[in-house]
């Protein structure tokens, strides 16, 4: 497994950082903001999850912000069903924005490399094909190709290749992974931004002015510290996911279950 690891984060993070992805900045930030943290292919517990958001908003004024902090598909059984989700609308009086995480990332570079990053379907992809009703082996691997160009709507890449990769709203920063708390974010690589992990880089509850607000790392309960949320909670083993609402300086969590 570590080898598998080795070669799937050799082979996805570019050796030069290539032209980013987008990064927005909101300069007039929503009251009230629900980060939820990595879907991995579980629509069941996002609609879940989604329905108590609603509920918890009901009675508070103001705008209403949904971020997604990334990795929509891989490992759980509904990947592709996940993105038709996020391609609708939301749910009414709220605002939503989805970001890019690594397991995107990888999706796409399966995509574009011809079909030959192929360590990426034991990565959980053989899970995203299965959604879109390719069965990795029940066909000659020469007719995969055709079989993904055929079952994988150009709608559902369009989406994937538009993610922005971090939303700044006021005191709050969102990214799917983490950032690098010695840069400022004008100086963060993308590839930080999908890959890192807090044991990375020199965390040690320093204050660095904002709040950091990922997934990525998979924690057995939302992990507060005072400069970084991370809201991955590994829904696709437990199939519970989380969120965190942020209003001013208050900091709510919401489960699925």
């Amino acid at each position: 497994m570590k080898e598998l690891l080795k070669r799937i984060f050799t082979k996805t993070q570019p050796e030069v950082e290539q032209a980013g992805r987008q990064r927005l900045v909101f300069d007039s930030p929503p009251e009230t903001v629900y980060a939820i943290g990595d879907v991995h292919g579980c629509l069941a517990a996002l609609k879940r999850l989604e329905s108590k958001i609603v509920a918890d908003a009901a009675n508070r004024d103001g705008r209403k912000l949904l971020v997604y902090l990334g990795d929509y598909i891989d490992r759980g059984p509904s990947s592709a069903q996940v993105i038709d989700h996020l391609l609708a609308r939301p749910p009414a009086g709220f605002e939503r924005v989805c970001l890019a995480g690594n397991h995107e990332e990888m999706f796409l570079d399966f995509i574009q490399s011809d079909y030959r990053q192929k360590d990426w379907l034991a990565f959980g992809g053989e899970e995203t094909l299965a959604s879109y009703g390719v069965y990795v082996g029940a066909q000659p691997a020469s007719q995969l190709p055709l079989r993904v160009r055929s079952c994988v709507p150009d709608e559902h890449l369009q989406f994937l290749r538009s993610l922005p990769i971090m939303l700044k709203a006021g005191k709050n920063c969102f990214v799917h992974a983490g950032i690098d708390p010695a840069l400022p974010l004008d100086k963060q690589q993308d590839s930080v931004l999908q890959w890192s992990r807090p044991k990375d880089f020199a965390w040690s509850g320093q204050n660095i002015g904002m709040t950091i607000i990922h997934g990525h790392t998979p924690v057995q309960t939302v992990d507060i510290t005072p400069s970084r949320i991370n809201v991955d909670i590994g829904a696709y083993r437990g199939g519970v996911l989380a969120a965190v609402r942020l209003a001013g300086d208050e900091v709510t969590v919401i489960y699925s279950d």
